[in-house]
């Protein structure tokens, strides 16, 4: 069994992204499979906390699989899955409608929410929630901005990421869509479920009874994963294998000299190459 390095040696449980962190699109990124059989091996619950919306929990658990790496439902908080419950919270057999795909439209569907299209009267629509759709285009849009201006639809979003990793790189992200419906409403949404919002996280540690100070994050973006981590108080490492880079970070960190009001919990408190840096080598 592989030792855990001093930073982490009290941790209970690891919270990881995954674009960008146990893989990339198709692949799989070096030896994420055995870090996370290593962590179970030195008692360390495992968990994972998306921002992609697009999946459903069970399509998350089949990817898993096929990169030799076992998962349940459970052990998913996908943004999908926390905009569910919390718009669940807010009304139940709601009429909703989406910009995304069947990650968003399944978790909805299985609270009892009614996913309706562009045909229906907007007047009907009780929420317009907005997550990454490849699917997107204009009419849709323009249904969006009619039940948030002519309706009564409340306007949330999944998350606001800008891109997302893919094997061969970047492809635009959720975030695209959002800001698309919130020019043409000028309305920013009522809230945004996602990263680094870090009301998952939170309930994460409810979920599995840990403190803040035995749980870490394990994420590839300063802005979402490290920002939601050091929100909820557990402890941030920020892995150069995804979006943000060496470079990214040196730049950060020079604006938090230049600039003492900058908003310092976008500093993590480790930055490693790749997973495998946890171990003692």
């Amino acid at each position: 069994m592989r030792e855990l390095i001093n930073e982490l040696k009290d941790i209970k449980l690891a919270i990881f992204d995954l674009d960008g962190v146990i893989y990339r699109g198709n692949s799989l990124i070096h030896n994420s499979d055995n870090v996370i059989k290593d962590l179970k091996e030195n008692s360390v619950k495992i968990v994972y906390n998306s921002n992609n919306s697009t999946a459903t929990r069970q399509m998350y658990v089949d990817r898993l699989r096929n990169f030799n790496i076992k998962s349940e439902i459970s052990d998913f908080y996908t943004s999908a899955s926390i905009a569910a419950g919390e718009i669940t919270n807010l009304k139940k057999s709601a009429t909703i409608f989406v910009i995304g795909e069947i990650g968003l439209m399944e978790e909805l569907e299985m609270r009892g929410h009614t996913i309706v299209n562009v045909d229906t009267d907007c007047s009907k629509v009780d929420f317009v929630i907005v997550g990454l759709d490849s699917n997107f285009n204009y009419e849709k849009l323009m249904f969006a901005q009619n039940c948030i201006l002519q309706g009564n639809a409340q306007f949330y979003a999944t998350n606001v990421d800008s891109t997302l990793p893919v094997a061969g790189g970047l492809l635009p992200g959720a975030g695209v869509m959002v800001n698309a419906v919130q020019t043409c409403t000028n309305q920013k949404p009522v809230k945004i479920f996602g990263k680094p919002n870090p009301f998952g996280i939170i309930a994460i540690l409810k979920d599995t009874d840990t403190p803040p100070n035995k749980a870490v994050i394990f994420g590839d973006r300063l802005n979402t994963d490290i920002l939601a981590g050091n929100r909820a108080k557990i402890y941030t490492v920020l892995v150069l294998t995804g979006v943000t880079k060496k470079s990214d970070v040196m730049k950060t960190r020079e604006e938090f000299i230049r600039f003492p009001d900058i908003d310092k919990d976008l500093n993590p408190d480790l930055i490693i190459n790749s997973l495998e840096n946890i171990f003692v080598r």
